[in-house]
């Protein structure tokens, strides 16, 4: 059992692509957390494959290191806006937050949110300016606009005057003055985490009181909770109270929670950190943060109390809603089953629960579709993430394009979520940026020189604004922009946004794509498919350059005469085609388009496959529109 005033339990949060997790490898290395001929990965704390491929931080993760007797638990989260729900709740866990910011980019919108949390929650959080070892880093500037961040945000006297360091996660060394110091070494950050982060304000001698911040799932096990201890022991096979509270009805006019229930049950497994290592326990002990498994359920912000007293239930932790839904579906298409293993709903249904005992941002809904459910979650790459570990897991199904999730105010006007867009980019970009940014409803609120040849640009746009954007900004820019979004709460209603200019081009006929007929369709079509490709009656093989759906027969062949020449074929050329990532996909579709997801294909197909089906449910929602606009015209009686 370590003392409490050798423990300090702090969180590294920044935007995306600050450092975090590579600050953490440097943290392992300077305290030799590992045998020297051990053989370690770069950025440890990204054990996911997906997590590994894409170079972000998906999920938070929970570390342990010691220093000078010290017990030091260190928290990752996310950087990414989508997986900001990631880091709401482990903030309650921690008594300071690494307050990370790239010395030339500066804040940015995550750094915003981030930040605001912490000091909503009282924490005082350490500055640290990393990469100031870069050829175009910006120490004074990033850190005047921190501080001009803190003001901005409310901070206290006490939290303005924050520690800082300067130094660079990549090659493990920070410093307190800049040039000053020797640029070597982790003791400067170490000292400083001792020095400024408070012991954890908890009692050991009272009863067991913990709150659980955190979710894990082991198929052995059971539901996994993750907490700080917040007063008293607890040993290993002891009974317990789990309080379950929840806020009251929005429509009430108290606004506070109340209890929701209360069981008596018992800690049958219990595990500590140490590195990145759960160690099983058989006690655990006010200060430190802890796993531990027996109820048979557990929920976020659920306490966990040795008294029966119901008065012990503490405050639910708020975690913001999703912002953007789509509908899981069962994969109808008549290639369904060959690449992987093609589901039923139930089978869906069940894939999806597991998901939410661990992902406490994921919203499942059943709106009673015999064919599918409603998934809610923070953004696109959000619910991507999702579907790709979905895919991964061999299982097969169909996705609809994301749509926001509106609300009514007091007078029933609609509002939709709005989104702060900071984009960096060279000036001769900025015409393009502005021009379509005002066309998806985006509202142009400042501009800056960044640097000698960037500018920031900062808009408010709605969320569904930015749906299908990012791959015309990747392409406007030829690659050299940077693009950073987060929500910023709910406005009106901005009006109909035009995103995709351009129709589809719709097989009508099922089996291998050839050249001859592929190479026909690039002079008038962007094409998806490659030669000798299955494709299947209503799946979009193309995309086209007027403003309208074509149908086409991609697998016709050259018909063969008596005079063909051996060499006739030789000239044709087919471009290479345009493959699409799943969020490429998801992006791209209209409303009467879903992505087929398989483990081995990203296809995108119409939801009505067969052309007369559509030709017919087209006209009956022409019909239903023309009736509705007569009786808007129509005057009341």
């Amino acid at each position: 059992m370590t003392d409490i005033a050798h423990i300090r339990n702090l969180a590294i949060v920044a935007h995306i692509d600050h450092g975090k997790t590579t600050l953490i490898d440097s943290v392992f290395k300077a305290t030799q957390t590992f045998r020297e001929n051990q053989e370690v990965a770069e950025r440890l704390m990204d054990n996911n494959v997906i997590e590994r491929e894409r170079g972000i931080t998906i999920r938070s993760k929970h570390c342990t290191v010691s220093w000078n007797d010290y017990l030091i638990n260190i928290i990752d989260t996310p950087g990414h806006a989508d997986f900001s729900g990631e880091v709401e709740r482990v903030l309650s866990m921690v008594d300071s937050v690494l307050l990370l910011v790239d010395a030339n980019e500066g804040p940015m919108p995550q750094t915003r949110y981030v930040l605001m949390r912490a000091l909503k929650l009282g924490l005082r959080p350490i500055v640290i300016v990393n990469k100031v070892d870069r050829p175009n880093a910006r120490p004074d500037y990033t850190l005047n606009k921190t501080f001009d961040l803190f003001i901005e945000l409310g901070a206290t006297d006490e939290q303005a005057n924050f520690p800082i360091l300067y130094g660079s996660g990549l090659d493990g060394w920070f410093v307190n003055d800049l040039g000053k110091e020797e640029h070597k070494g982790m003791d400067a950050l170490f000292r400083t985490i001792i020095d400024e982060v408070p012991p954890p304000q908890v009692n050991q001698d009272g009863d067991f009181l913990m709150q659980i911040s955190s979710l894990d799932w082991n198929d052995y096990i059971g539901q996994i909770g993750c907490g700080r201890v917040l007063r008293g022991t607890l040993k290993k096979g002891e009974d317990f109270t789990r309080l379950v509270t929840k806020l009251k009805d929005p429509s009430s006019q108290d606004k506070g929670w109340e209890l929701n229930s209360s069981s008596r049950v018992k800690g049958i497994h219990m595990w500590v950190t140490r590195g990145l290592t759960r160690v099983e326990t058989d006690e655990i002990s006010a200060g430190d943060i802890v796993w531990l498994a027996g109820p048979p359920e557990i929920g976020i912000g659920d306490t966990f109390s040795k008294s029966e007293d119901t008065k012990e239930a503490l405050k639910p932790l708020e975690i913001e809603g999703p912002t953007l839904s789509v509908f899981f579906l069962v994969n109808n298409g008549p290639f369904s089953g060959q690449d992987g293993t093609a589901i039923m709903l139930r089978q869906l249904k069940e894939r999806l629960e597991r998901e939410l005992r661990v992902n406490v941002a994921l919203r499942m809904e059943d709106i009673g579709r015999p064919d599918g459910v409603k998934v809610s979650g923070r953004g696109e790459l959000h619910l991507a993430i999702l579907i790709e570990e979905m895919r991964r897991e061999g299982l097969e199904f169909c996705i609809s394009r994301p749509e926001v999730i509106t609300h009514l105010d007091e007078n029933d006007n609609v509002l939709e979520p709005m989104e702060q867009l900071i984009i960096d980019v060279s000036e001769q970009y900025q015409g393009i940026i502005i021009e379509k940014l005002a066309r998806r409803k985006g509202e142009l609120t400042s501009v800056e020189n960044a640097s000698t040849d960037t500018i920031r640009i900062e808009f408010e746009i709605p969320t569904r604004g930015l749906i299908g954007y990012r791959s015309e900004f990747l392409t406007d820019t030829r690659g050299l922009g940077i693009m950073a979004s987060r929500f910023i709460g709910y406005g009106p209603w901005c009006g109909d946004i035009v995103s995709r200019s351009k129709g589809s081009v719709i097989s009508i006929e099922t089996g291998p794509a050839t050249a001859y007929a592929l190479e026909g369709l690039q002079e008038r079509s962007v094409i998806f498919v490659e030669p000798t490709e299955n494709i299947y009656t209503g799946q979009i093989v193309g995309e086209n350059a007027r403003n309208m759906d074509m149908t086409c027969n991609p697998t016709k062949r050259k018909h063969l005469t008596n005079h063909r020449s051996s060499t006739k074929d030789i000239g044709v050329k087919v471009d290479v085609p345009r493959k699409m990532t799943l969020e490429q996909a998801m992006e791209w579709i209209r409303d009467d388009e879903l992505v087929e997801v398989t483990p081995k294909s990203i296809r995108i197909r119409k939801t009505i496959l067969d052309i007369d089906e559509r030709k017919r449910a087209g006209k009956k929602q022409l019909a239903l529109d023309e009736s509705s606009s007569v009786l808007q015209l129509r005057p009341s009686a």
